[in-house]
């Protein structure tokens, strides 16, 4: 039964299935440098406000840590592999559509985002992960060519990939 809304021809995936654990989940998250930054930040916004009011400077240094800090949260992208679907950011396919995953190392990173990106790719990354994965679409449909993903874990998650295909 298909959704006469979406004339998609890709699978569907079942909601109410028994759900187990993902295969792969990783919230690329930055390195500790980049957690350094939002209380560094802070400090910097405190100490030029602490003139003029020191509690009104340690108050924004506060809320300026606490929001920086959950920004850095919120904005890592997911990268997972649960019940034959693979996500990435908020993007997701099934991973039946998929090809055979190519793990890329830091300088394969950036060759495949300078001289070889193809405009219609889909690029979920993350500039603290250096590492990631190109993924090959084999929808004749879909006009996206691949996804190339940032992860720490590119092995790991090249390998589920291709075990759940």
């Amino acid at each position: 039964m298909t959704d006469a809304a979406d004339p998609s021809p890709r699978p569907r995936v079942p909601a109410d299935g028994p759900a187990g654990p993902p295969a792969f989940r990783e919230r690329v998250l930055p390195g500790p440098g980049g957690w350094l930054t939002a209380p560094a930040f802070a400090a910097v916004l405190a100490v030029a406000l602490w003139p003029a009011s020191p509690p009104l400077g340690v108050a924004v240094g506060v809320l300026a840590a606490v929001a920086g800090l959950a920004a850095l949260w919120w904005t890592s992208p997911v990268v997972a592999v649960h019940d034959g679907t693979f996500r990435a950011g908020r993007a997701a396919i099934p991973v039946a559509l998929l090809g055979p995953a190519t793990t890329l190392d830091a300088p394969g990173m950036r060759t495949e985002l300078g001289p070889r990106l193809d405009a219609r790719a889909y690029v979920c990354l993350r500039a603290w992960a250096r590492t990631g994965v190109l993924v090959p679409l084999e929808d004749p449909q879909d006009p996206t060519p691949y996804w190339l993903v940032s992860t720490r874990r590119p092995h790991d998650l090249a390998r589920v990939l291709d075990a759940a295909r």
